[in-house]
């Protein structure tokens, strides 16, 4: 396996491993080396370190996501892409619980973390341009469907919700609610 490992190959295995457990904290270079059948030093030829990978996971992350984003979106404007994006963004975190919360740190931002963040940006003031909003006024709309969709995943994934109603009918709901508040 060694002679065939790429950064790409540890990256997308620590990253399995990781939504396997749930939680990035969960993860350990010796687990991850166990994995792919090396030992702990050889990880170094491909990640700095227990923060290297991190960041590569990351970035990883991101990326997922924004491809995914970018697959729903293809050809739709308004309503059905808002929608559309937003049951992308809901399915990457449940997809991927462990490395999900990367996704929101803003803590050790550089430039390729800030580009892929910057794409995924542009992809939802493409929608929001649909919707007539520009400048500003999108970026704080953006703010607020971040803080909606990451609230209400964050407390899926948490199991915070007891009650027995159906869980995406009232996420539909929410964004139906937050939509009819931004339409023209």
């Amino acid at each position: 396996m060694a002679r065939d490992l790429t950064k790409e190959k540890v990256v997308a295995t620590a990253a399995e491993l990781a939504n396997k457990l749930g939680d990035i904290q969960q993860l350990k270079l010796k687990d991850l080396a166990a994995r792919l059948k090396i030992k702990v030093p050889s990880l170094y030829n491909h990640v700095k370190g227990l923060d290297g990978l991190v960041h590569a996971l990351r970035v990883h992350a991101l990326r997922i996501l924004e491809e995914e984003l970018r697959n729903v979106m293809a050809g739709k404007t308004g309503r059905d892409a808002l929608m559309s994006a937003a049951d992308s963004y809901r399915a990457f975190a449940h997809q991927n619980p462990g490395i999900y919360p990367l996704i929101i740190q803003a803590k050790g931002i550089d430039a390729e973390t800030e580009k892929v963040s910057r794409d995924i940006l542009t992809l939802f003031l493409l929608i929001l341009g649909s919707f007539g909003l520009e400048g500003d006024e999108a970026l704080h709309t953006v703010r607020g469907l971040r803080s909606l969709l990451h609230g209400f995943v964050s407390l899926e994934l948490a199991g915070g919700f007891a009650l027995g109603l159906e869980l995406t009918d009232s996420f539909e709901r929410l964004l139906s609610t937050f939509i009819d508040g931004i339409e023209p």
